[in-house]
């Protein structure tokens, strides 16, 4: 009886010990946001589960059961797309082609711009190439003589226009150019850079790398190594470059062990935040006050028209100034990513915009003047790599090209021009321009009927569909055929320039509602679904029937008719 008593007390005492851990437990998976994206884990397994199939010819143009009439004018204006891009595109597409088998980025961005069921046949047909010749003002001319506007945006870099980052190259050239490429020593254009990036940044001191991502993997490391925790925070959806620890989901084949990704404007990830003592850093990227706890958009995963998006800065503003009150309290670093978003909102960047002062904030891109360049600034007290009473103990971080001597001039020469009234000048009502401008092109297509609108967010935007439909992927399409080129992400982002004024802009929106308008012609959006989620539902079902073979059909389930 003893024996049982002391096992009973000690079981009891078990429970109550693991108690506490498994409170945490419950509050931490109530601080996560409830889809795939907020559970890293679970989104590695399915879609490990999903399974290759490409649709065939016929089913490609009816996956959502169209009438038949419906299908017929797919197929013609695929067929007249398709005719215009092997005749307006033949040198561009040759180029392409014949460098595609040894470049592998080339292989991943063909193949992931569409939802994959349908990127066997679009690739065939729809080609336009990867290559440019040159470029002026807001337009680039591709390999076959074709003047385009831009609005992939260099992937964010290009904030002022391209002959302003041809300027910044020239005059950062000539500069550096006694010293030339030697590594090692600094060129003193160095000075003036850290001064000015002291005085944006509103921090003490200054790190340069050779990519944004380096800067992140830089400024967590020194915040683990100054609050000797191991914990990083990061929220739903954001990105923060490609390296393992702030990419714990699809993407990344390693599982990250110290990575806490939780829902962005949530009371319960604060409250998550308030009771941990293990937490060294919390990283938010600003860019995602455009769609909280959603992936960057991009029409590979565009299956229906369920995109959301939408900015509230108010909300947002308010957001921040909540977290960066629970991390001064608890010690947590907050580490601004300003890496894409960095002065396209502010001169000041995110932080002036928002009203924010974050302990280190990371920058890239634009500022490298047209240049790779990634940049730390940061409080004192947590940009020292080592502890003046443990010598040994120090926090490594070197790099070959940091601070390269034409990377430096390139910069020098983008920090003068940001200083001259005429950049001011761009800055001033910045909002309200582009607002403006897209509340304009939304009546446009309101006033045509079209199931298109866009939201942004300064200069970056994305469009948003309003019928249901699996095929708002083909609009990238259509857009091209009007002389608007967009990246490989397609109509998930559309990133603008500030060279863009008035007259250009209105040259684009024409275009844009020219494009929705021979799209719904055509009759994609003509869809025989009911709604997203129906969409949803048939979709599941051709994945289960392809991963589970005979046994689906045995089950009754319907699969996709095969490429």
């Amino acid at each position: 009886m003893s024996a049982l008593l002391v096992a009973l007390s000690a079981t009891t005492a078990a429970a109550v010990l693991a108690l506490p851990r498994a409170a945490q437990r419950l509050q931490l998976s109530r601080a996560k946001h409830p889809s795939l994206t907020g559970h890293a884990r679970m989104a590695r397994r399915v879609a490990g589960l999903i399974p290759h199939y490409a649709y065939s010819e016929r089913a490609f143009f009816r996956s959502d059961k169209p009438d038949a009439a419906v299908a017929t004018r797919r197929e013609n204006g695929f067929a007249r797309l398709s005719d215009l891009f092997r005749t307006r595109y033949p040198r561009s597409r040759a180029e392409t082609e014949a460098v595609r088998d040894g470049l592998s980025d080339l292989q991943f961005t063909g193949l992931y711009r569409v939802p994959f069921q349908y990127a066997r046949h679009v690739r065939a047909h729809l080609g336009t190439g990867a290559f440019a010749a040159t470029s002026q003002g807001v337009t680039i001319t591709d390999l076959d003589g074709n003047v385009l506007y831009d609005l992939a945006g260099s992937y964010g870099v290009n904030l002022f226009g391209v002959d302003f980052y041809r300027g910044c190259l020239e005059e950062g050239a000539a500069r550096v150019s006694a010293l030339g490429p030697v590594l090692g020593p600094l060129h003193p254009v160095v000075t003036g850079n850290v001064a000015r990036l002291k005085a944006i940044s509103g921090l003490d001191e200054v790190s340069f790398h050779m990519s944004g991502t380096e800067a992140v993997m830089q400024a967590v490391r020194l915040a683990r190594y100054h609050t000797g925790r191991r914990r990083i925070v990061r929220f739903c959806g954001a990105y923060h470059g490609w390296w393992g620890e702030v990419q714990p989901g699809i993407g990344n084949p390693v599982p990250t062990r110290d990575t806490l990704t939780l829902a962005e404007m949530s009371e319960r990830t604060l409250r998550v935040l308030a009771s941990r003592r293990d937490v060294a850093c919390v990283l938010v990227n600003p860019l995602q006050a455009m769609h909280p706890n959603a992936g960057a958009p991009a029409d590979s995963a565009l299956v229906d028209s369920g995109r959301q998006a939408s900015f509230d800065r108010a909300a947002y503003t308010k957001w921040l100034r909540d977290l960066r009150a629970v991390c001064s309290a608890r010690g947590i670093v907050l580490i601004l990513d300003e890496v894409f978003l960095g002065f396209r909102l502010a001169r000041g960047g995110a932080q002036a915009y928002f009203g924010l002062r974050a302990d280190m904030v990371t920058y890239g891109k634009t500022l490298g003047g047209g240049l790779p360049v990634g940049v730390l600034c940061g409080r004192a007290d947590l940009m020292r790599r080592y502890r003046d009473d443990r010598p040994v103990d120090i926090c490594f971080a070197r790099g070959t090209f940091n601070a390269h001597p034409y990377v430096m001039g390139a910069m020098s020469a983008f920090l003068d021009r940001l200083d001259t009234p005429a950049v001011a000048a761009l800055y001033a009502d910045l909002d309200a321009t582009w607002d403006g401008r897209a509340q304009r092109l939304n009546a446009a297509l309101a006033e045509a009927d079209l199931p298109v609108r866009v939201v942004n967010l300064s200069t970056v935007w994305t469009v948003l569909y309003t019928r249901p439909s699996r095929y708002n992927w083909m609009l990238q399409f259509y857009l091209r055929a009007e002389g608007l080129a967009l990246s490989w992400v397609g109509t998930g982002r559309m990133i603008f320039s500030l060279a863009y004024d008035d007259a250009a802009f209105e040259a684009v929106a024409t275009r844009f509602v020219a494009a929705a308008r021979a799209m719904h012609a055509d009759g994609w959006w003509e869809s025989g679904a009911p709604s997203d989620k129906a969409i949803r539902r048939s979709i599941l079902q051709e994945v289960a029937a392809v991963r589970l073979g005979r046994l689906g059909r045995l089950l009754g389930l319907r699969g996709p008719e095969h490429a």
